[in-house]
């Protein structure tokens, strides 16, 4: 059902935690399906330079949280704002179709914690 990049980032996700000084927090939820998550950035120079995530969800929510950090982590702002939730479940040779929302999930928490990041560092 799933594919070895999924299960592996489900029993082995990387960059999980909180960012304790993050200057970007982006948290999204499915009610229908329960899951949550939470993303934590350090940006520096426009650069995503430390990235984590919490996830409250199912095994696809785990591994979309882990892949969208290693995809994000070193990009721009604007690269990672491109990230689109089929990048994400791409990079994880596939998801089920009953799992895609998990997905949209990863990539719209990613946004989130951009645009809180970008909302708290306006140019005055």
């Amino acid at each position: 059902m799933y594919s070895e990049k999924v299960m592996d980032h489900f029993e082995n996700p990387r960059n999980v935690g909180e960012i304790e000084n993050a200057n970007g927090i982006g948290q999204v939820g499915n009610p229908s399906c329960g899951d949550i998550m939470k993303i934590y950035l350090v940006v520096e120079d426009n650069i995503i330079k430390d990235i984590k995530f919490k996830t409250f969800g199912c095994g696809a929510a785990v591994a979309t949280s882990s892949m969208v950090t290693e995809l994000a982590k070193g990009k721009t702002l604007e690269e990672a704002l491109e990230l689109s939730n089929a990048a994400v479940a791409q990079a994880l040779d596939g998801l089920p179709p009953k799992k895609m929302h998990c997905s949209n999930l990863a990539a719209d928490a990613l946004h989130a914690a951009i645009k809180d990041y970008q909302e708290k560092h306006k140019s005055a």
